[in-house]
């Protein structure tokens, strides 16, 4: 399972039942701050309507003329009036506490539950195998990690809890505006349907607008990261301009579905607005009729009088602001379905990630090789990179890399892979660090198929040197270790005097505490190839050594050096060398000549020019090109 390039059926879902259960179960660790948030948001509830009446009962007692012309005391009106508005300014600062408490709670909730979910996807794509990345952009996997955990944190705590305390909210409210007056909370209620055939209409619209929005973002990430990464292919070919029109149609496709978004938005909030002045201007209407007395006779006509003191001026301004408090939590219901549409996409996507399947993963019962030999075998081996390809695929397919491999190298031995570009040496090298599995045969370490060993046991026999170093920013120190304290300085020294690059490292201001830009950018491709050369060393000193076509691109001094530390370094230790120059292989024990997949030939530098076959073809061809170049 690999996770979607386009939005599909399942991305179509408002809600999903499984999705959100599986959002909960990060919440589980973290019910105190659930169970506080809960009971705080219920307290806000019970105290937000209570501003309403205490206003109500301001008015209705000591600020209409009529209850003035029962209190004679002015000082006990002055009095009734402190007293409520020091009730009124108690309640709001209890109601500040509880809105900080509760700001605090639900935001320590949602971070924490960002910092596992991200976690979890960080992780897992460390133990996804290698094909996993060849099919998925870096952008888009850095959406999954970046926007997409924020949007499920955006509905942690702008939605679900939201959720919770706006239905508290409403609730409340229905019940205290059915106990002031049932007729008037009836008629502010009449626009409820309305307002929910209004919610249906938009839904659909708002929900296919948030998810081409995160489809476009994912798109945008992956266009922005292939173009940084690849920024010296750009300019050297000259292509900023189409570069930066490819990047400005998908930039604009993002804004579209942006605006696409807003526009639905924007037209769902106001309507919620007009409906929530609607039911007041209702309020207002019926209320009034009752303070002032109008009503109608039999006969359809007006009449004072009929319905006189029903309802008190404080009971309709409380029944305005409960009216108008009521639709806020309404409102803040399409802030939920907002969120809701964007966190079932991005859950949607995220659980794509981590439901997928590891295709190398460590068996149950996986063994470690305690007592490190170096033999690999090579039995019968049909690979390809084509995760469509089985066991059962043709043998004349052109998908196949490798074709029935058969190759066993002993403990100690030194064999040269060479042969033309695509022959399959580099997938020989992957194979026996597991970085793919055969679909036919076994690769074996040590008599063990790699299938049945723990994979960080096996490549931590294992060191890779590639062609295409890779640096992490930090300190050269740390590039070599990769930030293991238990390697000592000495052994970092010793290793980098093996290949030379000791004298230049110190050459450099702080030694090797010298920075290091992204990717070695201030390093020269020699440097950097010398110290992975030092790094393979460092981390694995007495085993198995892989080398990939790590002398390509040196010059002809530093690859001399090369040479003399590997003469060195190979002694004792099983040694695989892929090279395309011929010279720096001489001195293997055995040369290993591929074509098309098949092994052709094989046995030492001289035995193989005397043989007159592909490699002394390949020989003479080379020295040619050198000659002709000279």
């Amino acid at each position: 399972m690999t996770v979607p390039t386009a939005p599909d059926d399942a991305y179509k879902k408002e809600f999903d039942a499984n999705l959100t259960r599986r959002i909960l179960r990060y919440i589980r660790p973290y019910l105190p701050f659930v169970i506080g948030g809960v009971a705080l948001a219920l307290l806000i509830s019970l105290a937000s309507p209570l501003f309403a009446l205490i206003q109500r009962h301001a008015i209705d007692t000591y600020l209409t003329p009529l209850a003035l012309q029962r209190q004679t005391d002015l000082d006990a009106v002055y009095r009734g009036l402190t007293l409520t508005a020091l009730l009124y300014m108690g309640l709001k600062v209890l109601e500040f506490v509880l809105q900080y408490a509760f700001a605090l709670a639900i935001g320590y909730l949602g971070q924490n539950v960002l910092r596992d979910i991200r976690a979890d996807v960080f992780g897992k794509l460390q133990r996804l195998h290698l094909a996993f990345f060849d099919q998925n952009p870096v952008g888009r996997l850095i959406t999954r990690v970046t926007s997409d955990v924020d949007a499920i944190n955006q509905f942690i705590t702008g939605g679900l809890v939201s959720l919770i305390q706006s239905t508290f909210v409403i609730v409340v409210y229905v019940v205290i505006m059915l106990s002031v007056n049932w007729r008037l909370a009836l008629i502010s209620f009449t626009v409820l349907p309305v307002l929910y055939f209004a919610t249906n209409f938009f839904r659909t619209r708002l929900r296919d607008a948030f998810r081409n929005t995160r489809t476009q973002q994912a798109i945008v990430n992956s266009k922005l990261n292939e173009n940084i990464t690849g920024m010296l292919t750009v300019q050297l070919f000259g292509r900023e301009r189409r570069s930066a029109l490819d990047f400005e149609h998908s930039n604009r496709s993002l804004l579209i579905a942006n605006e696409n978004s807003v526009y639905w938005f924007s037209l769902f909030m106001p309507t919620v607005a007009i409906l929530g002045q609607v039911a007041v201007a209702l309020i207002l209407y019926f209320a009034s009729r009752q303070i002032l007395g109008v009503g109608t006779d039999a006969s359809g006509a007006l009449q004072t009088g009929a319905v006189a003191g029903a309802i008190t001026v404080g009971t309709l301004f409380a029944f305005v602001q409960l009216s108008q408090q009521l639709f806020q939590p309404i409102q803040d219901l399409a802030d939920v379905f907002n969120n809701l549409q964007a966190a079932m996409a991005s859950s949607e996507r995220i659980f794509g990630v981590l439901d997928t399947e590891e295709e190398i993963a460590d068996k149950p019962d996986a063994r470690t090789l305690p007592n490190f030999e170096g033999r690999v075998d090579f039995e019968g081996v049909w690979f390809s990179y084509d995760q469509t390809v089985t066991a059962q695929t043709s043998d004349d397919d052109d998908r196949w890399i490798l074709r029935g491999i058969d190759l066993s190298i002993a403990p100690g031995e030194s064999v040269a892979l060479v042969g033309a570009t695509g022959a399959g040496k580099t997938s020989v090298t992957a194979l026996v660090s597991r970085f793919y599995d055969v679909q036919r045969g076994a690769v074996k370490v040590d008599g063990s198929d790699v299938r049945d060993l723990a994979q960080h046991d096996l490549r931590k026999h294992v060191g890779v040197v590639l062609q295409d170093v890779f640096l992490f920013a930090g300190t050269i120190e740390s590039n070599l270790t990769l930030n293991n304290t238990e390697i000592p300085h000495e052994r970092v020294v010793e290793a980098c005097k093996y290949v030379g690059v000791h004298d230049y490292i110190l050459s450099l201001e702080r030694g090797y505490q010298t920075e290091v830009r992204e990717r070695g950018a201030t390093l020269s491709t020699g440097q950097k190839q010398l110290l992975a050369f030092a790094r393979a060393l460092i981390q694995n000193p007495d085993i198995l050594l892989v080398l990939d076509e790590a002398t390509a691109n040196v010059d002809t001094e530093t690859e001399l050096r090369i040479q003399q530390a590997l003469v060195k370094v190979m002694s004792g230790r099983t040694s695989i060398i892929i090279a395309h120059r011929l010279s720096t292989i001489e001195h293997c024990d055995r040369i290993v000549v591929m074509r098309k997949g098949r092994i052709v030939e094989q046995g030492s530098h001289r035995e193989l020019l005397e043989k007159g076959g592909y490699y002394a073809r390949l020989h003479r061809l080379q020295y040619a090109q050198a000659d002709a170049a000279d």
